[in-house]
């Protein structure tokens, strides 16, 4: 059990021998929830797999990548340069500090709950409001760049090895982000550095998500369906598939691939592609019987930096990124709403 007045964890909940039933703050609207919105195992869809190495051409390579992008705004990467091993090494990490430390020391590195998207260990980011229905989710974020934003002594000391696990996570990441903006521009007949310049300076966010198991999973979602924010998201996950990325009205399982990467495509890929690739809607279902863990690398531009489509006529109106931001947590996730709000 958690410590008196402290924050409620989905995780404390999921431990208690007694609980049969979700709360009623975690249970969907029927229309949301994933009995309604049909059983994710779509046979005639399956994420792309795109080989990032060898010596492909790279002309095929980025033809590759733009249908991907055009198709379903997410693709697994293969060959991808990042060590396996680091893989491993923040899924154990992450698995480490939700299972292994008690909830007293957990509660040391909580985030500030009056901010929706402050660095630390919480259950409520994706929530518009006080009575919003919440995710069945606890996460640890980790704001890793610019530098200026990376203070190792916020993040778990334990196991010992987490926090350089982290910053050599987050290292690898972002040059892996920028060799993928650097191919999807390139895909579009732009210059290859033309998205990253528009970027500015590259924000990087790493957070890591637990989703403990479910008693009702037909009633509830870890993470309801949203597109991310900013350009492009690097996820992997563990062993226990319950990402779901929409497509052509269904939800498709995306298979944990144990040495892949998914790639992501968030709102402002759309905006400055001016439609041509679509940013990914997705969500986590829960399971009855298995906890999952994720971990989502989110690469943001500046909330200073304006990103507007690339190409005319413009399908979108301009947008300041920080204006943006400050409208998705005000109204929620909520699918693609926010991003459709600014479609002309």
């Amino acid at each position: 059990m958690e410590v008196a007045d402290a924050p409620i964890r989905v995780q404390s909940i999921a431990q208690e021998d007694r609980k049969v039933v979700v709360p009623p703050e975690y249970i969907q609207p029927p229309e949301n929830r994933p009995s309604k919105l049909g059983n994710g195992n779509a046979t005639d869809h399956k994420i792309p797999m795109i080989d990032l190495g060898g010596d492909k051409d790279v002309n095929l390579l980025c033809e590759e990548i733009g249908r991907a992008c055009r198709e379903w705004g997410a693709f697994h990467v293969a060959n991808h340069g990042v060590p396996i091993a680091l893989l491993d090494e923040i899924r154990k990490a992450g698995t480490s500090f939700f299972e292994e430390l008690p909830m007293a020391e957990k509660l040391r590195y909580s985030c500030d709950p009056n901010s929706p998207a402050s660095e630390g260990y919480g259950s409520r980011m994706l929530v518009a409001s006080d009575d919003a229905v919440l995710d069945w989710r606890d996460f640890f974020d980790h704001h890793t760049f610019p530098l200026s934003r990376r203070h190792l002594s916020r993040w778990p000391h334990s196991p010992p090895n987490y926090r350089e696990v982290i910053a050599e996570y987050s290292d690898q990441m972002k040059v892996l982000a920028e060799k993928l903006l650097g191919l999807i521009s390139t895909s579009l007949g732009l210059s290859s550095s033309f998205i990253e310049e528009a970027m500015g300076e590259l924000y990087q966010n790493i957070t890591i998500s637990y989703y403990p198991s479910c008693p009702q999973p037909e009633l509830t979602l870890g993470l309801q369906s949203h597109s991310d924010m900013g350009f492009i998201t690097l996820l992997i996950q563990d062993k226990v598939a319950g990402l779901q990325v929409s497509k052509d009205g269904e939800w498709v399982t995306v298979d944990p691939v144990s040495h892949a990467i998914l790639v992501i495509l968030g709102d402002q890929t759309e905006i400055i592609t001016n439609g041509i690739y679509k940013s990914s809607q997705h969500r986590a279902i829960t399971n009855a019987n298995r906890a999952r863990l994720s971990v989502a690398t989110f690469h943001d531009p500046a909330k200073t930096m304006s990103v507007s489509p690339a190409f005319k006529p413009p399908r979108y109106r301009q947008v300041i990124y920080g204006d943006y931001v400050s409208s998705w947590y005000t109204k929620g996730p909520n699918g693609k709403r926010n991003i459709d709000a600014l479609l002309i």
